[in-house]
């Protein structure tokens, strides 16, 4: 199920700071990040959970092994040259790949610029940067819990669009949300399109925690999404509050 659009006809504000955000997202992955190319900058800025756990910089080469033991790739953690909670921010604003960051920014359209007519701009910027903060950790957490390699580095903007999403689901659990799934446009309720979402993701996490996944942090979506849904009525506007209940 691939959402497409939403409704935004009661929206009264520009979604200043979701372009702003989007625009960042792309520039990093464009011009510092060369596309996906630039390696050592992605490796120097990205959240490493074994850092964030000491607080310490570790620059050294990991070997990455198949379910065989077998060594198929070396990944070269570079020097960060900021304080290493930092990388909890910069990480945010980094991809893997295009279709990592289509998707993602994808998303972040479609379902930001609700919860900045909710917020406002300041509030709704403050609350991306806190949901992706602890998204970010609870990524770290699971990490930790789950004796996972804390040297792969982990980033995205996932963990903080996923605490869009968890808002998202709170202010707007009925709004249509315009969806491809099996060949035709639908057009579905929030809470089913946003909820099947998050089923994948806890399907997704049981699978890594059997060992069966990789490379993907659905521990962050997991964290980011209850974070959301857990902060966004503090962040809401009283007057969008008040529209609310009208």
């Amino acid at each position: 199920m691939i959402p497409i659009g939403d409704d935004n006809t009661d929206r009264v504000r520009a979604p200043i700071v979701n372009w702003l955000l989007i625009a960042a997202n792309v520039f990093v992955f464009v011009v510092l990040q060369g596309v996906g190319t630039n390696q050592r900058f992605t490796m120097a800025y990205a959240t490493v959970p074994a850092e964030i756990l000491t607080g310490r910089d570790i620059a050294e080469s990991i070997p990455i092994r198949d379910s065989y033991g077998r060594t198929v790739e070396q990944l070269v953690l570079e020097p960060t040259p900021i304080p290493v909670f930092l990388t909890l921010l910069t990480a945010m604003f980094m991809h893997g790949g295009l279709a990592h960051i289509a998707g993602n920014m994808l998303y972040l359209w479609i379902f930001g610029d609700n919860l900045e007519d909710a917020m406002g701009h300041v509030r709704y910027l403050v609350f991306y940067l806190l949901t992706g903060v602890l998204a970010g950790l609870s990524h770290v957490l699971v990490t930790a819990v789950t004796g996972a390699n804390p040297l792969i580095p982990s980033l995205g903007a996932s963990g903080a669009i996923s605490g869009v999403l968890g808002g998202y689901i709170v202010l707007y659990p009925r709004r249509r949300v315009r969806v491809i799934w099996l060949y035709q446009i639908l057009q579905v309720p929030a809470i089913a399109a946003i909820g099947i979402w998050f089923l994948f993701q806890l399907i997704a996490q049981a699978g890594a925690l059997g060992g069966e996944m990789g490379g993907v942090a659905y521990g962050a979506h997991i964290g980011g999404f209850i974070s959301g849904l857990l902060l966004v009525k503090l962040f809401e506007t009283s007057e969008h509050r008040a529209l609310r209940r009208a």
